[in-house]
Formats: structure tokens, C-alpha cells, sequence
């Protein structure tokens, strides 16, 4: 019995140091998924009238003109991964932020609802069994002493074509109380971006 334990162990140790001295990596954990960038730009007042700016702040002095949106995703197995990068926005500030079915537009309310996976027949959306982090793209962030921060989600699932059209930046973190969830204040500024 105890030949048989030394024999194993040694077969262990040999089998180790032969991987270790063949030059093969280690087995290391999964690497975050390498995010595409979709859309990035300088927030601009809305124009009074046509095509509107990439980037528009409904609120400048809650989110400055001249402040930069610049999201990007990735898909992998089935997942999406979205997110979401801020500068110049006010100092140690809670945001909230969501991807939205329709692109900027003059009026706040333009970029239509959060877009959802599973589809809430009532709108706007606030059960929770449908405006949630799993079935929406939640990107709520707290900025920094400069201004800046990321924002980033992760679903198990995948945008359908042509659905999904802007980001949203709003003025506190998203709810998630029956009746209110999903919501997160006035929408401050929007960035148009097709996922």
C-alpha cells in the first residue's frame, strides 16, 4: 500500500514538472469578453430642428456640454455585454443609464422605452418581472473626482436586429421597488448607438 501512495505521488510530481518544463500556459480563468466599440462622442445642446446631434444633454448643468458617451459591446455564447464610458459629468455623482429602443431626439422621452428582451405588454414597464437587470441593460455607475466612470452589464441573451438604438443617462440609480422599478429620474443626456 505505502509503495503504491509513494509511486502515485511520484507520478504527480513528475507529470507537473514535465507540463511546467514543456512550456505550455497554465489553465487560466476565462478572460472578459473584448468589448466593440459602437458609438462615442462630445454631448451637444438638441438642434432646434432636422438631425440631431450623436450625443445630446438635456441637462446641461447636470451633464455639461462638451461631455463624452462612448459605449461598445460584445457577444459571446449566447451572452451581451454592453458598456458604457463617461467623462467630464459632474464629481462623485450616482447616474443611472439604460440601452433604449429608438435613437436621440430633440425631446428626452424621443429615445422611446428600455429595450427588453422579454417584452412587458404593459408600458411604461414597472414590474419588476420585466424592467430588471436580466431582462433590460442596466448601466448605473457612480463618477469619480473627475467626472468619469464605466458603466457595464452582462445578459444571457442577444439584441434583436434594428431594437436597440441609444443609451440613456439618467439622474439616480435604477429602481427596483414594485412599481417603480426600472425607473431612474429625468433623462439627462442620450447617446445614439445601434447595438
Amino acid at each position: 500500500m505505502r509503495t503504491t501512495v509513494v509511486a502515485l505521488v511520484g507520478a504527480v510530481l513528475l507529470t507537473g514538472g514535465l507540463a511546467a518544463c514543456s512550456g505550455e500556459a497554465p489553465s487560466s480563468t476565462p478572460t472578459a469578453p473584448e468589448i466593440k466599440p459602437v458609438a462615442e462622442t462630445a454631448l451637444a445642446a438638441p438642434a432646434a430642428s432636422g438631425d440631431q446631434p450623436k450625443g445630446i444633454t438635456y441637462d446641461v448643468k447636470r451633464i455639461p456640454v462638451g461631455a463624452k458617451l462612448s459605449t461598445g459591446s460584445s457577444v459571446e455564447n449566447g451572452q451581451t455585454t454592453v458598456e458604457l464610458k463617461v467623462t467630464g459629468l459632474l464629481p462623485n455623482t450616482k447616474y443611472g443609464s439604460h440601452v433604449h429602443t429608438k435613437p436621440c431626439g430633440a425631446k428626452p422621452a424621443d429615445s422611446g422605452p428600455h429595450y427588453q428582451n422579454e417584452k412587458d405588454p404593459v408600458t411604461p414597464s414597472v414590474d419588476p418581472k420585466f424592467a430588471n437587470a436580466e431582462n433590460e441593460i442596466w448601466l448605473d455607475f457612480t463618477t469619480d473626482a473627475q467626472g468619469a466612470a464605466t458603466g457595464r452589464a452582462t445578459v444571457k441573451w442577444e439584441f434583436r436586429k434594428g431594437e436597440a438604438n441609444a443609451v440613456i443617462v439618467h439622474a439616480a440609480h435604477t429602481s427596483t421597488e414594485h412599481g417603480k422599478a426600472g425607473t431612474a429620474g429625468d433623462r439627462l443626456a442620450c447617446l445614439t448607438a445601434q447595438f
